[in-house]
């Protein structure tokens, strides 16, 4: 079996870039208890959503060693998930930035975690509008996003509107 071709290795990095910019911005300021908050009964929490965009990175991690492991984590505390989530990026970017080769075909880790990810950091910007505690619209594409910065500290926005 040859080895996935590595050349979408910056694009990666980058992307896991712009997941950590988008979703600090989300999870910073969540008010108290917002990580219990339930839309209506049967739904995800905002926790519970977080903790499985861990579980998403765990597997992302996994998937890049050329293994395809799927283990939820016990669910936490909004503030250990929110750590679990950059701990989980850093680890992929660091898989990512080292020479070892990729597991699976770049494109595969782009539809499976990554993609997902985007959409429950989504989920959960919108369950901070419906909570009452409203991240604040971004034009993205202005944004300083930095592959290799993926951690809590973040570029502050640069064009945000109501």
């Amino acid at each position: 079996m040859t080895a996935p071709d590595d050349t979408h290795r910056p694009f990666l990095r980058h992307t896991v870039a712009t997941l950590a910019y988008r979703g600090g911005k989300a999870l910073r300021g969540a008010p108290e208890g917002f990580g219990t908050f339930r839309l209506q009964e049967g739904s995800r929490t905002p926790l519970e959503i977080l903790s499985h965009v861990g579980d998403l990175f765990d597997w992302a991690v996994s998937l890049f060693q050329g293994q395809h492991v799927w283990r939820p984590a016990e669910l936490g505390t909004w503030d250990s998930q929110v750590e679990r989530f950059f701990d989980g990026l850093r680890r992929f970017d660091e898989a990512l930035a080292s020479a070892e080769p990729l597991g699976f075909p770049a494109e595969k880790l782009f539809q499976g975690p990554i993609a997902d990810a985007f959409t429950h950091i989504g989920q959960i910007a919108l369950l901070r509008r419906l909570a009452g505690a409203p991240v604040r619209g971004e034009n993205y594409f202005k944004a300083d996003v930095q592959a290799g910065r993926i951690g809590p500290e973040q570029a502050e926005p640069r064009v945000e509107f109501d």
